[in-house]
């Protein structure tokens, strides 16, 4: 019998190693499917959509309307995988005094995914068709959070008649990307890019739910964390695909630069960025003033899109007003609500 040599024993033993590993990651990777399928089930079992599918041609849109009255106040929300829970704070109360109603874009929460592309154009073509199979008609008082601004004004473009009254909150403007152009930020937001692909590439293996940070916006409600939570592995491809899209759906928004007369109002942070951003981010103090001076500047030329606007600046909340200040988002929708009743009222004694 021949001897065994030592490389011979370091092969077989490296081998064994090699083999163990392997079943160790099948073994987990087994184990992260089915977590991750029984989470899923569990989130559709738990949280039902609160509202109502709209079948708009082989896929549904969810849309939950509260309230009565005239007009019809749609809010649309920026690039938040927790889409219509993204205006929590404020739905019911604007509810108590007029329709409200908010919706999942396609991909988002529960809503069906969208084959196709999704930009501006698209989205505008998904809620027209969802408002028409939900039998909601004129008049409309939209309400866009961020990514939303630039979704409303493609809407107005294709189907402006219907909308009377706006407001943006913490908007964004189609000329923010060349405006604001800052290398850190650009760096970062590539960087966040490639890592979000990784995750969305991921999502059925349980790794993104087992390793998703808390949603920590400030004066987010505990429902909006919960459930958001619940569906975040399922609906963050739906918003990493309007992502793709950032650069055509802002160009799109930029052919529409006039409201003309409808009521316009434009909520503005001014909350100095928090250390976190700045970290991740690698601005200086200096250098995030500097485009909050830019984004002031860019939200005063959003207000001058209507001849009946106003912007108001709201130095002590970030990005989400509506879940760090929902009295001034309540208060603004309602001023619009009001000016645009009283645009119907003139109308009808002038005839």
């Amino acid at each position: 019998m021949g001897t065994t040599t030592k490389p011979q024993r370091l092969w077989r033993w490296l081998k064994r190693l090699g083999i163990g590993i392997g079943a160790l990651l099948i073994g987990s990777l087994v184990v992260g499917v089915v977590y991750e399928q029984l989470a899923r089930y569990r989130a559709a079992r738990d949280y039902p959509p609160p509202g109502r599918l709209v079948d708009i041609g082989g896929r549904r849109i969810h849309i939950d309307c509260r309230g009565t009255g005239s007009p019809t106040v749609i809010f649309e929300s920026g690039l938040d995988p927790t889409g219509s829970l993204s205006w929590d704070r404020v739905h019911d109360v604007i509810a108590q005094s007029t329709r409200a109603c908010v919706y999942d874009r396609a991909g988002v929460m529960w809503s069906d995914p969208t084959p196709g592309r999704q930009d501006g154009e698209t989205v505008a073509d998904d809620l027209h068709a969802t408002l028409t199979g939900a039998g909601i008609t004129s008049p409309l008082v939209m309400v866009g959070h961020s990514l939303g601004g630039a979704y409303v004004m493609n809407y107005i473009r294709r189907y402006g008649a219907q909308v009377k009254g706006v407001v943006f909150v913490d908007a964004s403007h189609p000329d923010q990307a060349t405006r604001m152009s800052n290398p850190k930020m650009e760096k970062a937001t590539a960087n966040a890019a490639w890592v979000q692909n990784v995750l969305v590439a991921t999502t059925w293996t349980g790794l993104v739910r087992a390793i998703s940070p808390e949603l920590k916006i400030p004066g987010i409600s505990a429902r909006t964390k919960t459930i958001g939570a619940a569906y975040q592995p399922q609906t963050i491809a739906g918003s990493m695909k309007e992502f793709a899209s950032l650069n055509t759906i802002l160009a799109q928004a930029g052919k529409l630069r006039t409201l003309g007369d409808r009521p316009l109002v434009v909520l503005t942070a001014l909350e100095p960025y928090p250390r976190e951003i700045l970290a991740a981010t690698g601005l200086t103090p200096a250098e995030a003033a500097q485009m909050q001076t830019i984004w002031r500047e860019l939200h005063a030329e959003e207000a001058r899109w209507s001849t009946r606007s106003q912007q108001e600046l709201v130095p002590d909340s970030g990005h989400f007003i509506q879940d760090k200040r929902p009295d001034l988002v309540i208060r603004a929708v309602r001023d619009v609500v009001a000016m645009v009743r009283a645009d119907v009222v003139d109308q009808a004694k002038s005839q």
